[in-house]
């Protein structure tokens, strides 16, 4: 990366931008949503898995033509074809950690009743078009809006102040915003690995593939246990 690119990386005003304009997405979105599904199982699935990627791009875009308006400037920028294999199987590690450390979580605890995507799951066991609109949220707008958003404005503004600082800020927003309950996992899980793919690839693009492999494929699992 030269000179000219790093001093061109987002800073607190696109952090700022990005945030307000994905809270205020978070407060009005959810309500709309169910408002226009008629708060229907299945509908709502998809609207909110659609919903998600949509929030992340919006905060994205705020952020984007806030100052700098350059792509590599949010490190959406090509990747070498050695980081799409490095990303998928980050992206199978990451399907496999979430589903160990959730199935232990249930074990220990118990109780499922931390899980507040029921909704998401009626939205897969619904049948072949609204399986395929499921998944078109939940594995391509859902990756594309928040990487965008976490990864390429939030982390990449925070690796001024060092890698490390990077990763964990960055995932640890990106976990608290998915709330204190069973979707925590995932999201600490894939927060991390795409803030350590972000630092060493200086991309979000590694990122957007892990996460839409642990979405896509978690999506796919949970049809066959419905099934």
């Amino acid at each position: 990366m030269d000179s000219t690119t790093r001093a061109a990386k987002p800073g607190w005003p696109e952090i700022i931008a990005g945030a307000a304009v994905y809270a205020l997405s978070y407060l009005v979105g959810p309500p709309i949503v169910v408002a226009l599904t008629h708060d229907s199982p299945v509908s709502s699935g998809i609207g909110l898995a659609a919903l998600s990627g949509i929030m992340g791009l919006l905060g994205f875009f705020a952020a984007f033509g806030l100052r700098l308006r350059a792509w590599p400037a949010f490190s959406v920028r090509a990747i070498p074809l050695r980081w799409v294999f490095i990303a998928l199987g980050c992206g199978l590690l990451a399907l496999v950690l979430t589903r160990v450390i959730g199935v232990l979580y249930v074990a220990i605890s118990g109780s499922t009743a931390g899980d507040v995507q029921g909704d998401y799951q009626s939205a897969t066991v619904a049948g072949g078009a609204p399986f395929a609109l499921y998944l078109l949220g939940i594995a391509v707008l859902t990756p594309l809006g928040e990487e965008f958003l976490f990864r390429g404005v939030l982390a990449t503004a925070l690796t001024k102040y060092g890698s490390w600082v990077a990763v964990l800020g960055s995932a640890v927003v990106f976990a608290l915003v998915h709330g204190i309950n069973l979707a925590l996992i995932p999201a600490v899980v894939v927060g991390v690995l795409n803030g350590v793919l972000l630092v060493r690839s200086e991309s979000v693009w590694p990122g957007v593939i892990v996460h839409a492999v642990n979405n896509g494929l978690g999506a796919v699992l949970a049809l066959l246990a419905g099934s």
